[in-house]
């Protein structure tokens, strides 16, 4: 960090879309000392426990419903959003269910039903231990049971649609195969046979407050939700043989919420719990010999009797079987991402296909819209959930998906009122938006955001018929910008976005995240329409131009109004507050997460600026560090950067691209490995909004994949320009593995590079190639900083380290 603030304006002068290549490489990597090694993925994992009260959403691609399978087991069956009504499942509140599972206790028997409301993790400290299966191209998630009598029980489920295929409706029928196998037997203290419970009953488990230490909105349990009205019944059992049978549990109607296929010479049972009318304790026994198992069919909602007979007949491996082809199926546009830290391989595969599962198909319109949760935000905030497509999918190929998931913002152009008052009373022809019938909350930057999905998406994929469909959209949608700058009739910054909701506060700020989202949208618009030689990129260039130098001068100007922080040196920094006009509620710790750090990753200020290095480095060593206890930290208090990571919402971690940008190579590994370990379950790869709570969703993927794919291939720092291994995490460089990125997309085409060390770990061998729709002015390999390396080959081409190869 260096001393005094540049002048006013002094960066007004600098073309906003060229902008990178003045300040990048701005730090030179070094190689590591000896005995100080670099962070990786087992390292990092050390960095923190283990995440508590995780769930994680079970599916179909586009399916309206989705299972969510919870740490311990328990799988909760909720086809309606709880926290709010969405119209197109309203029809289905209430009409909820759950198993959840019951082991028995030390003592013998079980423990009694929760009868008053409480945090789930009261009863077990909310860890689990789960995993996918590895072998499986469907997401089968097993979630294990390690008992002390000697055995070790492996729960594992996936979802499947009848037919196998894409989804039609989107309410199919759709079903959880749950199987409960014996897959160790400790053969001193094994007992011959074992049995279990599951309480099966309405959905209890929910996400709920308080905003408390680590508890911020963890599920709890509801007792008054759990009785199932009407009671079920099971199909009296008449078993002499042993021989596993199909035993269907209906409710009231005669429809089926179980099935259930009994272990040879199994047992199964049925009882009311003794503690709470309308649960129902479902007792299953079998053999303690590996490989026996029991098959729980549970279906999201109650079928009918045959179909469900059906379906159990078509037994579970043969359902597993038959889904592979889905899951299987990717366009030849995809990504391959494979190295030798086999936990990023599985992040990278597992993401894109959560992804899909965490989004629906309209049964009413027949549009695709990815969702920002499952079983909290099953609805949309376009800001954060935009950053799925253009961070995350797009730049693993996944263009395909993408495409068929923003249709939506098509039809909902012009339709709506941006939200601030200043806006009242007139028409916004060019304004993108979320669809009302999935609104969450809207927000001032969510048109910059839909605009951003647009401008990357045709500058990655060039496909032409994507952008002679929506070309039109996006100048409408730059034309909105320039409209709402206008606007004078606030008393906030003239010439930048007005006013409005910027957050979930409720309150209207002008705030750094709608400034940063819009010029981020504008500035992808504007390359894509100087690509495209279109006749008014240069009035939008013009335009981007003044925005940058009327926000640079307004952050100026809120330095030196803005309170104070001292660092190391005795010099004073200003504390950013995460709005340039109005009251916010929540700047403790919005000020990190939707404030002035994301001006870097905007284009609008650079990385080497001396307001933009002080305020990253508040977070690193400033006073909230003095008050911050990671053992009781919650995402509303004072946020400091923990290993790199917003300790309030990892999502939201802008250093990163202060790092990347500055070539600041150990800020970003350790935050790239930070969010890699501690912003998604480490065992499901699921993302949580903050940790400890509100799982189900993809909210640190794009962060996470962005870095990832630009440590090695990166298109973003200079315009023109294509840099390779910048960034490389030297545990990708292998004598036993070659490292393989494939067809990741880039603003100049798909690009592959190949990379393995020799045996004496002296030469990196390098194999690189670009489809190019568009060639980069300059191709240039960076040396990683690995002790012992001397040369480089690249294509065959030997070159001595040190230096940056220019091909």
């Amino acid at each position: 960090m260096t001393g005094g603030a540049v002048a006013g304006g002094a960066l007004a002068t600098v073309n906003p879309l060229s902008a990178p290549s003045a300040y990048a490489d701005t730090v030179v990597p070094t190689p590591l000392a000896a005995g100080d090694p670099e962070p990786n993925i087992e390292r990092a994992k050390r960095w923190w426990l283990p995440q508590r009260n995780v769930w994680t959403p079970i599916g179909w691609k586009g399916h309206l419903f989705r299972f969510n399978c919870v740490y311990n087991g328990a799988l909760i069956c909720d086809p309606s959003w709880v926290l709010a009504a969405k119209p197109n499942t309203e029809q289905y509140r209430g009409k909820n269910f759950q198993t959840t599972v019951v082991m028995p206790m030390r003592g013998g028997g079980f423990r009694d039903f929760p009868t008053f409301s409480r945090e789930i993790w009261d009863a077990d400290l909310g860890y689990g231990k789960q995993g996918w299966v590895e072998d499986s191209d469907t997401p089968v998630l097993w979630t294990e049971h390690r008992r002390h009598e000697g055995l070790v029980i492996r729960q594992s489920v996936f979802a499947y649609v009848p037919g196998n295929g894409p989804v039609q409706t989107a309410v199919e029928p759709i079903y959880a195969w749950t199987r409960f196998e014996v897959v160790y037997v400790d053969q001193r203290t094994a007992p011959k046979d074992f049995m279990f419970q599951l309480w099966l009953s309405g959905a209890y488990m929910k996400p709920h407050g308080p905003y408390q230490d680590q508890s911020g909105v963890p599920l709890t349990v509801f007792p008054q939700a759990a009785p199932i009205a009407g009671g079920l019944t099971m199909q009296r059992v008449w078993n002499p043989s042993g021989k596993p049978i199909t035993v269907p549990i209906t409710d009231a109607g005669g429809n089926v919420r179980v099935m259930v296929t009994t272990a040879d010479q199994g047992s199964i049972a049925m009882t009311q719990n003794p503690k709470v009318n309308g649960v129902y304790d479902l007792r299953l026994g079998l053999p303690v010999t590996v490989g026996a198992h029991v098959d729980v069919l549970i279906p999201m909602l109650p079928q009918p009797l045959a179909a469900a007979k059906a379906e159990a007949a078509t037994g579970r491996d043969a359902a597993l079987a038959q889904s592979q082809q889905f899951w299987k199926e990717r366009a030849n546009t995809v990504a391959t991402v494979d190295t030798p830290e086999n936990y990023v391989n599985q992040v990278m595969r597992r993401g894109p296909q959560l992804a899909q599962v965490v989004a629906e198909k309209s049964p009413d319109t027949g549009l695709f819209t990815f969702l920002s949760g499952s079983y909290a935000y099953d609805v949309l905030w376009s800001t954060p959930t935009s950053m799925v497509s253009h961070m995350f999918l797009d730049r693993l190929g996944y263009h395909d998906v993408v495409e068929q998931h923003i249709e939506i913002y098509a039809a909902t152009q012009g339709t709506r009122t941006p939200p601030g008052a200043v806006f009242a009373g007139r028409s916004y022809p060019g304004y993108l938006s979320t669809p009302k019938t999935l609104q969450a909350i809207d927000w001032m930057s969510d048109h910059g955001a839909i605009l951003e999905i647009l401008s990357v998406h045709a500058l990655l994929t060039n496909r032409q018929a994507f952008i002679d469909k929506w070309l039109n959209v996006i100048v409408k949608a730059c034309e909105f910008i320039m409209q709402a700058c206008s606007l004078t009739n606030h008393n906030g910054v003239k010439g930048l976005m007005p006013p409005g909701h910027s957050t979930d506060e409720g309150v209207e700020t002008q705030g750094f995240i709608s400034q940063c989202f819009t010029y981020k949208g504008f500035a992808s618009a504007v390359e894509l329409l100087r690509r495209l030689e279109h006749p008014r990129a240069a009035e939008f260039a013009a335009f981007a131009g003044t925005f940058r130098a009327t926000f640079v001068q307004a952050v100026r100007d809120l330095a030196d109004r803005s309170q104070k922080w001292t660092d190391a040196e005795g010099r004073q920094w200003p504390v950013f507050r995460p709005q340039f006009a109005g009251e916010g509620v929540w700047d403790a710790f919005t000020m990190l997460d939707t404030g002035a750090l994301m001006s870097v990753w905007a284009g609008l200020m650079p990385a080497s600026d001396p307001l933009m290095k002080s305020f990253v480095e508040f977070f690193r060593v400033g006073p909230n560090q003095r008050l911050f206890d990671p053992a009781h930290h919650n995402a509303l208090y004072p946020a400091v950067l923990d290993h790199e990571q917003s300790s309030s919402e990892p999502c939201y971690s802008w250093n990163m691209f202060h790092s990347w940008q500055l070539g600041d190579r150990a800020h970003f590994i350790e935050g790239l490995y930070g969010l890699l370990t501690g912003g998604l379950s480490q065992d499901t790869f699921v993302s949580s909004e903050h940790r400890n709570a509100i799982y189900g969703n993809l909210f640190s993927y794009p962060i996470i994949t962005w870095s990832l794919l630009h440590s090695v291939i990166d298109d973003s720092l200079a315009a023109g320009e294509l840099k390779l291994l910048r960034l490389c995490p030297l545990e990708w460089l292998s004598t036993e593995k070659q490292t393989r990125f494939e067809k990741v997309a880039t603003r100049f085409g798909p690009v592959t590079l190949r990379m393995r060390l020799n045996s004496r770990r002296d030469t990196l061998d390098v194999e690189f190639q670009g489809d190019w729709h568009h060639r980069p002015e300059r191709v240039a390999v960076s040396s990683p900083p690995l002790p012992g390396l001397k040369w480089i080959t690249v294509n065959g081409r030997k070159y001595r380290t040190g230096q940056e190869v220019v091909l």
